[in-house]
């Protein structure tokens, strides 16, 4: 059986902390808890679960903070969560069940990590991130934001699950967009990866013309992982949305075929071009097209709803518009399928049913 030592690095979370820490102190043999400055009681909730607390000066590094804390594990794998994490019921049980049974040659376990739900728990989305990693093989987290350890060596890709529970706040937090703003004012150039997540921050905060930009700089340095590529062709598609610069559209989204196969979110993305412009033919080919993929199993962030929910629904929508109402009632029900309580299936079934019994 081999032993877990849980590795965290935590600021003010007080009101989560004991959540987290709840969930999978069954499964692990040793918690450490590094904390980088915490004015709440946070210290006092991690002293009921552990005397293996330390103090880390905040240097605007998530790795160099992560590689603290993986310092201080003495047991076979350092796993990481966040404090707004929770391990929930059933993969605790698997873990248990794992430590068992997998054998101290898989260097890497990875986790399906689900970052976002809807208003009835379904999962919006979901990526897959490493999660346990064999101590002695010292892998070492890399960069400031966003930070990550590649997947180098025997790499087991379970399918355990993480939730990631953040509380609900006004507005989104500017702490990773001013690491990554501090970080441009030194000069340092950024590397791809780096590019490609400031990008993203920019863009979560309305920079559209900077958000921009940051894509493309990412895109041509022609070094990015695949799925970033995509994720980066599908932001800046939003980006040219935003800053309405329609022309533009519809090139970065089919810049992402270059990549890899077509992805459901961008074959939405498509119909949606041609829909805003009243093309409901043209829309619904593309919803159609994304309505019949199937998941990937692909290591980057999945967008849950393109991948069934978001492509009928928007069929029934461009039939309807066609005046094809048998055929929208079949997309409408498969719709329904993937998100049963949908306020959208519901109205559409009204309608619907207006056509069909006209009163």
């Amino acid at each position: 059986m081999f032993t877990i030592s849980l590795c965290m690095i935590v600021k003010n979370e007080e009101a989560v902390l004991a959540r987290c820490l709840n969930s999978i102190k069954d499964a692990v043999d040793e918690i450490i808890i590094v904390d980088t400055g915490s004015s709440d009681a946070t210290k006092e909730i991690a002293r009921q679960y552990t005397e293996n607390i330390y103090d880390f000066v905040w240097v605007n590094d998530f790795s160099e903070a992560r590689n603290f804390a993986f310092s201080k594990a003495t047991k076979d794998y350092q796993m990481w969560l966040d404090a707004d994490d929770v391990f929930p019921e059933d993969s605790l049980k698997k873990l248990l069940e794992m430590k068992k049974t997998l054998e101290n040659v898989v260097d890497i376990i990875t986790m399906k990590y689900i970052t976002d739900f809807d208003s009835n728990e379904n999962p919006v989305n979901i990526a897959t991130r490493e999660r346990l990693m064999l101590r002695e093989k010292g892998y070492k987290w890399m960069d400031p934001v966003h930070e990550c350890i590649p997947l180098v060596g025997n790499v087991f890709h379970s399918d355990l699950v993480v939730h990631h529970r953040k509380p609900k706040k006004e507005g989104a937090s500017r702490r990773n967009l001013e690491i990554y703003m501090a970080l441009e004012k030194s000069g340092k150039p950024l590397p791809p990866r780096q590019l490609y997540y400031y990008a993203r921050e920019l863009k979560d905060h309305g920079l559209w013309i900077k958000a921009a930009y940051y894509f493309e700089k990412f895109l041509e340095t022609k070094k990015g992982w695949a799925e970033d590529n995509i994720a980066a062709c599908f932001n800046l598609s939003a980006c040219h949305k935003a800053l309405n610069n329609k022309e533009k559209i519809l090139p970065i989204l089919f810049k992402s075929f270059e990549y890899d196969a077509p992805r459901a979110e961008i074959c939405c993305e498509i119909g949606y071009f041609y829909k805003r412009a009243g093309e409901y033919a043209a829309a619904l080919k593309w919803f159609e097209i994304a309505a019949n993929m199937d998941t990937p199993d692909s290591l980057g962030f999945i967008l849950a709803d393109y991948w069934g929910y978001i492509p009928n629904i928007e069929c029934c929508v461009c039939c309807c518009h066609l005046n094809d109402f048998k055929k929208a009632k079949k997309f409408n029900e498969r719709a329904a399928s993937f998100k049963p309580d949908a306020p959208a299936v519901e109205i559409n079934r009204k309608y619907l049913t207006q056509i069909e019994n006209p009163s």
